[in-house]
């Protein structure tokens, strides 16, 4: 059971940054609740772990029980998670974090396709130089891959929840894209902020990932500004600086109070991405961020996605609320957020 747990993603003593980040806490949990492993140091960022039975000792980062853990794309699929209960049932008020990723939720269409993107970009942007985007014919692989990966985690989750138009997409032979400004395009883009290592790096990125089926501006605009968003944040910047890049594509003057009664289902990106980004200039930590997301009604999966996706780069989630995040994933789903916190982090490890 040892091995099943522990080395379910690998050899232990061979844990990557993503893996130790993210995936090593639940296992570690699932073997300290079976008695399998003794750890000898928790909470400070690392743990000394040993197998009972075999004596062997390892280490990792991350540690169980530490709330400062920090990751990318575990924050779209803890928002779309948390929301997924409340989309066809919303709630005009805020929630504490035990009702957050509750045991009636799932992960849906934006989870699977924030993983799609991000598979579809480290496939297109691996090995490439860092001025790769300034090449047309780089800009189309990189364009390809991302459909290739999309289509092919879609069709892997065909019950996801996707819309129709997306659905006759994903199973069209040869598909084009439709001109869309849902916000389908806004919630899988996050991946195009952390792997960018530059501001117009991810807008490229963002906007190949969106025109393979949003080529409308609205939509293009949509996952432009999330990824800005993301990347401004990872370089320091402050919540003034989203605001202000953000406000090049939307109003943001505004404030949740203002329209939590009246505010209504919309899939567009100009409905629903000034709202999520406002959710997180208004949040004070991770879980509030979801919850006023989730306040205000509407695409609430996909609203609370963006808005989660935004806010893990400077908040981090707590233990708990990572640990039931993780535990609604598979496998499949989660060797890609492992894989892309490995290929951001080597990226970057020359900077």
């Amino acid at each position: 059971m040892l091995k099943e747990q522990l080395e379910l993603y690998g050899d232990v003593s061979l844990y990557s940054q993503g893996l130790a980040s993210i995936m090593a806490d639940l296992q570690i949990k699932k073997c300290l609740d079976a008695g399998l492993i003794t750890v000898s140091k928790s909470g400070d960022g690392r743990e000394i772990v040993c197998d009972n039975k075999t004596k062997k000792w390892f280490i990792h980062s991350g540690g169980y029980g530490n709330n400062t853990v920090y990751s990318w794309l575990l924050g779209a699929a803890a928002g779309d998670i948390s929301g997924s209960i409340y989309e066809h049932h919303n709630i005009k008020r805020k929630i504490g974090e035990n009702m957050l990723c509750t045991p009636y939720c799932h992960f849906t269409d934006d989870t699977v396709m924030t993983c799609a993107v991000a598979k579809g970009i480290m496939n297109g942007i691996g090995g490439m130089n860092d001025d790769w985007y300034r090449i047309e014919a780089n800009r189309k692989k990189v364009r390809e891959k991302i459909q290739q990966s999309v289509r092919e985690y879609g069709r892997r989750y065909p019950s996801a929840g996707y819309g129709g138009r997306f659905m006759q997409w994903l199973m069209t032979p040869n598909p084009s894209p439709y001109r869309s400004w849902g916000n389908g395009s806004a919630m899988r883009a996050s991946y195009a902020g952390w792997a960018a290592k530059s501001l117009e790096e991810a807008e490229v990125l963002a906007e190949l990932s969106a025109e393979i089926t949003h080529n409308h501006t609205d939509g293009i605009n949509g996952a432009k500004a999330v990824a800005g968003a993301i990347f401004l944040l990872k370089k320091g910047g402050t919540k003034k600086d989203v605001k202000e890049y953000v406000s090049k594509y939307y109003k943001l003057d505004f404030k949740l109070d203002d329209i939590r009664a009246e505010y209504e289902f919309d899939v567009s990106c100009k409905g629903s991405v000034p709202q999520a980004v406002t959710a997180f200039l208004e949040g004070n930590n991770f879980a509030e961020v979801l919850s006023n997301a989730i306040s205000i009604g509407g695409d609430s999966d996909t609203i609370a996605a963006i808005a989660g996706s935004i806010a893990e780069v400077i908040y981090p989630m707590s233990q708990e609320l990572r640990g039931r995040v993780v535990d609604k994933l598979d496998s499949f789903l989660l060797r890609t957020i492992v894989s892309a916190d490995d290929f951001v982090f080597f990226r970057f490890a020359d900077l």
